[in-house]
């Protein structure tokens, strides 16, 4: 089938099999490798993408589903050489130790910070349970996430 994928605004014409997930397109076709492919199974988050701006997880989704939809990916938050907010918060409170799982974190952080529901370190805990860090490096992951969203 023919795919027209808006990838960090670029457009990619793709021609893929239906069953090939939007986490497979991205990495093996377009080759932005950021996004991470984690548990394969919807369950750790590491594949997180924003499409028109919502996250989903790329492993679950299928590349045809958002054939002209807004795909943004780990890469496509910077600015030049300007980091994005979430991602200098993650460099300045050390919300990372092994980095597999930081992509899917750093794009379901500047999705739920969007959405305004984060008011509390309780209430980021649960909007991102559904990335796993399998390093343990939560707590800074929170003070990242509360920092970048004191200065939105």
């Amino acid at each position: 089938m023919d795919v027209e994928l808006r990838v960090n605004e670029r457009v990619e014409r793709l021609r893929l099999d239906p069953r090939v997930t939007l986490l497979d397109a991205v990495r093996d076709r377009v080759r932005l490798t950021g996004t991470k492919k984690g548990c394969d199974r919807g369950q750790c988050g590491a594949c997180t993408v924003h499409v028109d701006g919502r996250r989903v997880l790329s492993c679950l989704t299928l590349a045809g589903s958002v054939t002209g939809r807004r795909v943004t990916t780990i890469e496509g938050l910077a600015r030049g050489d300007r980091l994005h907010p979430v991602q200098q918060a993650f460099l300045e409170h050390d919300g990372f130790q092994c980095g597999f799982c930081t992509s899917g974190q750093i794009m379901s952080a500047v999705a739920l910070l969007r959405e305004g529901r984060a008011h509390s370190p309780e209430q980021i805990r649960e909007l991102m349970s559904g990335n796993l860090c399998r390093c343990g490096a939560y707590t800074n992951i929170v003070e990242a996430i509360r920092t970048a969203g004191a200065a939105d």
